[in-house]
């Protein structure tokens, strides 16, 4: 054995490692596409201070006042009034399912006591599930009221003073008025742990049949693919099971989460939600040829999801183009239904439309497992 260096012999190590880099589409399609999402994601979409808040409006009179308050809190760029709610019933739906951030109630009797001067007020509840969302927009809230008030009424906004004392703002922040962050991130934790342990444990399982050599054993049993599939990825839900119990146990008991929904619902969304991470996570693995590349694979699809998500950043507050790009992941929509429950106490018919989401990533998932899994048998 030669054991002086040998810069030919390097060069013919380099160039094999690059033609094997080279061939494998996969971890080149990694090198290239984690740093670009990462750029585009975190130059983009990622935006801490959400503007264009959809926000619904009670209104019991169009008097010049109300309409001045509505246009100023426009202003602001931290509003946009996209219903207008016929009561406070309506009001509370269109929150409890997500639909608005915020909620102005402004009086029937609000023009006469600003004529009057009898200290007018309007109430703005926010949802403060995510208490970071709705902090910008509310720490601006008096000001803004005020000096539209003053203006409405022909005054100057230099006496804004004054103003404080003819407009009472009042802020309720709803389902988290402390503003603990640990309400709005320990839920979302239990969609992010079953998304990134359910996943991955899935997309080994095909590719580990392959790479021991015990595929030909699996596929010379007289099993349809679509028993092949049940028989891979059922275990799993007992798996993600005991994770949901120790999620829901760990936040009441070291966290002090409220739960004030339906056990049930929730446990029905989860099931759904597990049910479709364990598909993805076997149409992964008749994608990729090795465990490495099945790892590969999730982690891909993880960085994506996390950050659109809404879980470490607010979802109102990226572009319309990212919150497109957001719905197309299950964790997006149950990390609206498991805040919603837990924190809002939601029914089933406010989150009816997420569910219907989770099921239709079941379906999808599932019949593009069956086509990739066909495609292997040739």
């Amino acid at each position: 054995m030669n054991a002086v260096f040998s810069f030919a012999r390097l060069g013919a190590l380099l160039i094999k490692e690059f033609i094997q880099m080279r061939r494998d589409r996969i971890t080149f399609a990694m090198m290239l596409g984690v740093p670009l999402m990462q750029l585009v994601l975190f130059g983009f979409a990622i935006n801490s201070d959400p503007k264009s808040l959809p926000t619904a409006l009670v209104a019991m009179s169009n008097d010049q006042y109300t309409r001045a308050m509505v246009s100023a809190l426009q202003m602001t760029g931290y509003y946009r009034f996209d219903y207008v709610a016929q009561s406070e019933a309506e009001a509370e739906a269109l929150m409890a399912k997500g639909a608005v951030s915020f909620v102005v109630t402004i009086p029937a009797d609000f023009a006469q006591r600003v004529e009057r001067g009898d200290s007018p007020q309007i109430l703005i509840e926010a949802d403060a599930t995510d208490p970071s969302a709705a902090s910008g927009a509310i720490s601006t809230l008096s000001k803004v009221a005020s000096q539209a008030l003053l203006r409405a009424q022909g005054m100057q906004a230099a006496a804004a003073e004054n103003a404080k004392e003819q407009l009472q703002v009042i802020v309720h922040q709803r389902y988290n008025p402390e503003g603990i962050s640990q309400y709005n991130i320990v839920p979302g934790l239990l969609g992010v742990i079953l998304q990134m342990t359910m996943v991955m444990m899935t997309a080994m399982a095909l590719t580990r049949e392959t790479e021991r050599g015990t595929m030909e054993n699996l596929l010379a049993m007289p099993s349809s693919p679509a028993e092949i599939m049940l028989g891979k990825v059922l275990p799993f839900l007992v798996v993600g099971a005991v994770q949901v119990a120790v999620v829901l146990v760990a936040a009441k008991l070291l966290f002090g989460i409220p739960f004030v929904g339906s056990l049930t619902l929730l446990l029905s969304s989860v099931l759904v939600f597990v049910l479709s991470l364990v598909l993805l996570g076997y149409t992964i693995s008749t994608m990729a040829r090795s465990q490495m590349q099945a790892m590969q694979l999730t982690f891909f699809f993880f960085l994506p999801s996390l950050l659109l998500s809404g879980f470490m950043f607010p979802y109102r507050g990226m572009p319309g183009w990212a919150q497109v790009l957001g719905e197309i992941f299950p964790l997006t929509h149950f990390l609206r239904i498991t805040r919603a429950v837990m924190l809002k106490g939601a029914d089933f018919n406010a989150v009816a439309a997420e569910i219907g989401w989770l099921l239709v990533f079941v379906a999808v998932f599932a019949g593009t497992a069956l086509l990739r899994f066909r495609r292997t048998l040739d």
